[in-house]
């Protein structure tokens, strides 16, 4: 039985020396760098989360809310914009800031939309909502867009993805997502 578990221990200690010898001299090097690059990602977009506004409210009522939006969107003659994600989300929080700070974007929200914050995190998943509308964000992630016209019908559900460019958003493929659902068009 010594033998057995020496011989293992060998053939283990063994295979060991194996993979390190067959390891160029780079690649200690290189792993520590990702691993260090991956650190001071992480920390720089933490840095940039602290900065940004938190839209979204896990203590809401969003049923509610999004009744008494619907309401509003009839007198008005506009349709509803529902972003879903959460305060966790730093692509949910970076479009927010984004639609808020580009004026031309920020026109095309007001004159045509009720703009909605559906949160989705740990504290409330909005489990209800989000199954009233096919669960996007099991398919698309966070940030997902889901429009609704002013009698509460969902017309489209939008990705967000295919509207990044770079670590932000296009602004030509953010606008032509927002004229292509205004209630006019």
């Amino acid at each position: 039985m010594v033998t057995v578990f020496l011989g293992s221990s060998l053939f283990a200690f063994s295979q060991e020396l194996k993979d390190k010898s067959q390891e160029k001299p780079g690649d200690r090097t290189l792993l520590v760098k990702t691993e260090q690059a991956e650190l001071d990602a992480k920390k720089k977009a933490a840095e940039e989360k602290a900065k940004l506004p938190k839209p979204y409210d896990p203590k809401a009522d969003a049923e509610k809310d999004i009744q008494n939006l619907i309401a509003k969107a009839k007198k008005e003659k506009k349709n509803i914009m529902i972003q879903a994600g959460g305060n966790w989300c730093i692509w949910c929080l970076r479009f927010n800031q984004y639609v808020q700070t580009t004026p031309e974007l920020k026109k095309i929200v007001d004159e045509n939309y009720e703009y909605y914050h559906l949160n989705y995190s740990p504290e409330n998943k909005n489990e209800k909502i989000f199954a009233k509308y096919g669960n996007p964000g099991d398919q698309f992630g966070y940030p997902v867009f889901i429009i609704l016209d002013q009698n509460g019908k969902m017309i489209h559900v939008q990705q967000s993805d295919v509207l990044e460019e770079g670590k932000g958003y296009s602004l030509e493929k953010v606008k032509e997502f927002f004229n292509t659902w205004t209630p006019r068009s």
